[in-house]
């Protein structure tokens, strides 16, 4: 199977004064993956976002974006348009429809003060043209009955829909969500988890058509049955791994130690928690207990599982 990477984590590794928190990350992420990353609390998986966020960079290796219009390979040296970006306290401007919100980064990314002044009719043009994407994008988020509404009549799942609408319409390489949905009731989070299927199921869609997949997305997230379930690889950083027995005397913090696919769902299919159990107790068992360190490299199998045939969905 021949792959696009998108972005690679090259050896990262991250402290704060003597405060190790990553060590030696090492990932690649295919174009059109949704990879769910997860990991006890204080294991840098916040820190490991920033430093593919770029607003802080790592303190050894680097992150690498690749560009899928000139196929063009960068080191990350801080944000860019090509990185998007939704966190759990999302903020849209209270003055804006939900349209006019999404709309507002293409201004600002095609237009100038002093063009939209000076040459009122042409950007009269172009503005339809940037609402007309936005309302397309909308619709695709199942908001196609919201484009006129201010934030304050909506509710807070369709605040979150919005905020995402706002970062996929700058087209970027790929899509990073911080808890994105942490702070939804469970119903509401189902919806926006099925609205991520609802992407992914464009990526199976175009990759059969011999076209790119559109959407790439790194989400992080503390739920395991919503990382396996929106998820088609499965990453878990850990502190808990045995670094003592790699001739190191002190933790030299967390890494890697889980990487494999995970089943894909379609958006209409029913979740089925039962289906998740082996999966599940397997990440928590290598990722989440203190008293069982684990070799870091035993359950990372993600690149034997796509030589071996295995994928499914954008991976086959």
């Amino acid at each position: 199977m021949n792959v696009e990477i998108v972005l690679e984590c090259r050896g990262i590794s991250h402290w704060f004064g003597s405060n190790r928190v990553l060590f030696d990350i090492n990932l690649k992420i295919i174009r059109g993956e949704i990879v769910s990353l997860v990991g006890p609390s204080g294991c840098g998986k916040s820190t490991l976002l920033r430093a593919i966020i770029g607003t802080h960079p790592p303190c050894k290796g680097e992150v690498i974006m690749t560009s899928s219009v000139s196929g063009d390979a960068r080191t990350v040296d801080g944000p860019g348009r090509d990185r998007g970006i939704v966190y759990q306290n999302y903020s849209l401007f209270p003055f804006l429809t939900a349209r006019e919100n999404v709309a507002i980064g293409l201004m600002l990314d095609q237009t100038s003060l002093a063009f939209r002044m000076f040459h009122f009719f042409k950007w009269r043009n172009l503005r339809k043209e940037h609402l007309v994407q936005a309302d397309a994008l909308l619709e695709t988020l199942k908001l196609g009955k919201a484009l006129h509404l201010y934030p304050h009549e909506m509710s807070g799942g369709m605040r979150q829909r919005v905020a995402i609408a706002q970062a996929l319409i700058m087209k970027p390489e790929i899509l990073l969500l911080d808890e994105p949905f942490g702070a939804l009731d469970e119903a509401t989070r189902e919806e926006l988890q099925k609205m991520l299927l609802t992407l992914y199921s464009e990526n199976c869609a175009a990759k059969g058509r011999g076209e790119p997949p559109p959407y790439t997305i790194f989400i992080v997230t503390h739920e395991l049955n919503e990382a396996i379930y929106v998820g088609d690889r499965i990453v878990a950083l850990s502190q808990y791994w045995n670094w003592k027995e790699a001739g190191l005397k002190t933790s030299p913090g967390a890494t890697i130690v889980y990487d494999k696919m995970a089943p894909v769902y379609l958006p209409e299919q029913a979740r089925d928690f039962e289906t998740f159990l082996s999966q599940r107790h397997k990440i928590r068992q290598t990722a989440f207990e203190p008293d069982q360190p684990v070799d870091r490299n035993e359950n990372i199998q993600f690149w034997d599982e796509i030589k071996a045939g295995m994928g499914h969905g954008v991976l086959q």
